[in-house]
């Protein structure tokens, strides 16, 4: 029987040149007008907001751009931390949850995006296979090193950790990996996390980055 997906109406939404991963943090600096309010009530509801990926356009609205071409499928972001320095201004820290898929976005006339989205089933829990433990036991000594830092990457909490699942192991390579916004968006939307984790493992033998001592 087919997965029935879940929708939601209205969701408001936060074009980025980026992508969110489910599980990952992503900090935000807000200041357009069209956001500040957005995330004023999300953050009072408690309610999540959309992060999407541009495929044309620019985070900043500026005269003369190219009108902002949204990606079909993005995470939902919940906010964790939100922190006002002056009037005008929002610094929050956000979650990455469940993906999703637009099926009617609109933008309103302030310009602040909304849509109609159906909720992506999350990553099934798969066991990472014994011929990709390499990328999990590099991940584990990448974050250990990025955690030595004084001003590294945000990065999991410790009871959010799990080495041993290929979809999260994947989602954290995707996100430190220097790749380009189109290839982060395709491995995001992939329904596979096996499928994922082998093609972030070709990347990192292909990149020299060596994960076979223990």
């Amino acid at each position: 029987m087919a997965h029935q997906l879940l929708t939601l109406t209205c969701l408001p939404l936060f074009p980025l040149g980026t992508v969110l991963f489910p599980g990952g943090q992503l900090p935000l600096r807000v200041f357009e007008v069209r956001y500040l309010d957005m995330i004023g009530r999300c953050h009072r509801a408690g309610a999540p907001f959309g992060v999407v990926a541009l495929a044309q356009g620019q985070e900043v609205r500026t005269p003369g751009a190219p009108r902002e071409r949204l990606q079909p499928v993005g995470t939902l972001a919940r906010i964790t931390a939100l922190e006002q320095p002056q009037p005008g201004l929002l610094l929050i820290q956000c979650q990455g949850e469940q993906r999703f898929r637009i099926d009617q976005p609109h933008q309103l006339r302030h310009g602040l995006w909304v849509a109609d989205v159906s909720l992506l089933p999350p990553d099934p829990v798969v066991t990472i296979p014994d011929d990709l433990q390499a990328a999990a036991r590099t991940l584990r000594r990448a974050h250990d090193s990025l955690r030595r830092q004084p001003r590294g990457p945000a990065l999991p909490a410790a009871d959010a950790l799990d080495y041993d699942d290929c979809g999260w192991v994947a989602n954290r390579w995707c996100e430190l990996l220097p790749l380009p916004t189109a290839t982060r968006q395709h491995l995001m939307s992939l329904d596979s996390p096996l499928l994922r984790l082998e093609l972030v493992a070709d990347m990192l033998s292909r990149g020299g980055i060596d994960g076979s001592r223990p």
